[in-house]
């Protein structure tokens, strides 16, 4: 993985335990460029998280942000089947789609 960038995709941060989790999993793996991307973040978690993440890309940041939720005109659960058909619909140009590393 140390020539790949890695995308972690979240549907938003408040308190920020599990994403930090997730981004210091992916860290492990020596990726080329960790990349955080979400909706919608709590200001003070998402300057926390630039520490873990080389670029954070978020679309909303709020001083105080409440659940996740509030932000999704539909938040049901999405199964894993259905993120991966989606994303095969955007392959890159790098061959993606070839390897399933989402896992």
């Amino acid at each position: 993985m140390k020539n790949r960038v890695a995308i972690v995709i979240d549907d938003g941060i408040a308190t920020g335990a599990t994403t930090r989790a997730a981004l210091r999993a992916i860290r492990m793996r020596e990726p080329k460029q960790l990349v955080l991307a979400v909706p919608v973040a709590a200001m003070e978690t998402l300057s926390e998280m630039e520490e873990d993440a080389d670029e954070v890309v978020c679309l909303e940041d709020y001083d105080f942000l409440g659940a996740i939720g509030l932000y999704y005109s539909d938040f049901r659960q999405i199964a894993d089947e259905e993120v991966i058909e989606t994303l095969a619909h955007f392959p890159s140009s790098a061959g993606a789609g070839k390897e399933n590393s989402a896992r």
